[in-house]
């Protein structure tokens, strides 16, 4: 009987002992998102906003950057979690990315990849003190267009052919939100019509494990697991936008098809 106690005492322990890590992990990470913008990333926001004339572009690189350093504070304060990316995601410009959606570390993750990005943000946000100015700065997408929104949206897609010509990326989770289960819900039909009005190709992407290490409905990382989150091309579509333009159907089933889905 001591010694099932014993063993019980020695659990809860270690158990105890690894929460601890998660919640310090995830406190640093805090650190980083508030007092590292504050005290270093700020004043070039501020810099780029007044003196920078694409000041666009510029918070789109700031913001890369600003979320690489975040990564680079998980990978060296959760060794367990291993990231492994393909080298050829860097190259990818003037393209359309469609991505599956496990964690709200993937867009933070994309934006991180990409120098130069957009993206499809919910539409609250626009409304948050700073950072709301930051993603409109950034020339990020709000999910609504209609309202207050609506001006917006027609601005972004006026200039949307000229910015993906110009290199610039479109990320999009066509799914709208994170999946619980790992199966590919309803796609959303706006970033194949994207692609098809301005002849881009599509890349679908393909993230792993991320809701491993920040679980969906969760607050604290779970650092203690050893995980492996990765990212890789599942597919490059390159249609003869010209001589044979395809349907949103036959792109829409294509992605799924590289996604996994039978």
């Amino acid at each position: 009987m001591a010694e099932m106690q014993s063993s019980n005492n020695s659990f809860s322990l270690r158990r105890l002992s690894a929460e601890c890590i998660d919640c310090l992990v995830t406190l640093v990470c805090w650190i980083w998102f508030i007092f590292g913008f504050l005290l270093f990333f700020s004043w070039f926001y501020l810099a780029a906003a007044l003196f920078r004339k694409k000041t666009e572009l510029y918070f789109q690189r700031l913001n890369s950057y600003f979320y690489a350093i975040f990564f680079c504070i998980v990978r060296v304060t959760a060794p367990r979690q291993r990231m492994v990316i393909d080298e050829k995601i860097a190259e990818i410009r003037s393209s359309v990315i469609v991505c599956n959606h496990l964690s709200y570390l993937d867009p933070l993750l994309l934006i991180a990849l990409f120098r130069q990005q957009k993206t499809i943000v919910k539409s609250r946000f626009f409304k948050m003190p700073v950072f709301g100015l930051i993603i409109r700065k950034s020339g990020y997408l709000p999910a609504s267009s209609e309202g207050q929104f609506a001006a917006m949206m027609i601005k972004q897609m006026d200039t949307m052919g000229v910015y993906l010509k110009s290199g610039g990326n479109l990320f999009i989770f066509p799914e709208g939100t994170r999946s619980r289960d790992g199966k590919i819900g309803k796609l959303n039909k706006g970033a194949f019509k994207i692609a098809r009005m301005h002849k881009r190709p599509i890349y679908v992407l393909k993230i792993c494990n991320t809701d491993k290490l920040f679980t969906p409905g969760k607050f604290f990382f779970n650092t203690r697991v050893k995980n492996e989150i990765s990212v890789t091309i599942a597919d490059c579509i390159v249609p003869d936008y010209h001589n044979h333009p395809p349907t949103i159907a036959d792109l829409e089933l294509r992605v799924r098809a590289a996604l996994g889905e039978k």
